[in-house]
């Protein structure tokens, strides 16, 4: 993507839109009752893509760039449809969604409370370590309809990741190179925390899925370094 400007990046979800219309939806019909592990794990990252992203698009606009509100925008709705996907792969299994989990309240606690800049980097944290989750979800996947929607996930989280990279690059340049490495460390150390929490709640779940805990975080904490070389 181009180092300034947004026009591309709202050119890449356009483009990631149309491919989506294209497609159609998964064959909800072949879904089967998930594994009661894998069902309380989907559940709790489904809760936690079910926002209307309001703030995040109150903030982005208030920062005064047209085109990356609009990207924002963009994002938000493809943060939606992982919601909606999900909720219809528990249902094609007869499972329901669930109204909240403590994670996601703190996490939304979290991001409301700061201004853009520190909001991306707490969104980052969640961004990071769902990239890894799906990835467990669409390799170890009990059937052909989770490995299909977590797939489809995971394709668009590999592109959030970079997009919020680019933002936070560009609102991280003023300051000078040790305050940007101690921003970035301290996001690092941050994850690492969430990664450890997310871990030991999930843990019954990325077993399952042929992870594990330790493996997991390790991996997570791991893939963080080139992220936050990005950022700076």
């Amino acid at each position: 993507m181009g180092s300034t400007g947004y026009g591309d990046w709202i050119r890449d979800f356009e483009t990631a839109r149309r491919e989506r219309a294209g497609q159609g939806d998964p064959d909800w019909r072949t879904g089967v009752p998930l594994h009661p592990a894998i069902r309380r794990s989907v559940q709790r990252f489904q809760v936690g893509e079910d926002g209307d992203g309001a703030e995040l698009i109150t903030k982005a606009e208030a920062a005064g760039d047209a085109e990356y509100a609009s990207a924002v925008r963009m994002f938000v709705a493809e943060e939606r449809n992982h919601a909606r996907l999900l909720a219809l792969l528990l249902a094609s299994g007869d499972a329901p969604t669930i109204a909240s989990h403590w994670s996601d309240r703190i996490f939304v606690t979290l991001r409301r409370a700061l201004g853009l800049r520190l909001e991306l980097l707490v969104l980052m944290i969640a961004e990071v370590v769902a990239l890894r989750y799906y990835r467990a979800l669409r390799d170890g996947g009990e059937d052909a309809l989770t490995r299909e929607v977590a797939g489809r996930v995971l394709a668009d989280e590999e592109r959030h990741v970079p997009f919020h990279c680019h933002r936070l690059r560009r609102a991280l340049r003023p300051l000078p190179a040790p305050a940007r490495v101690l921003v970035t460390s301290g996001w690092r150390a941050a994850l690492a925390v969430a990664c450890l929490v997310v871990a030991v709640d999930h843990g019954p779940a990325l077993w399952r899925l042929g992870v594990g805990r330790g493996r997991f975080a390790v991996e997570v904490v791991r893939s963080s370094g080139p992220i936050a070389a990005a950022m700076r």
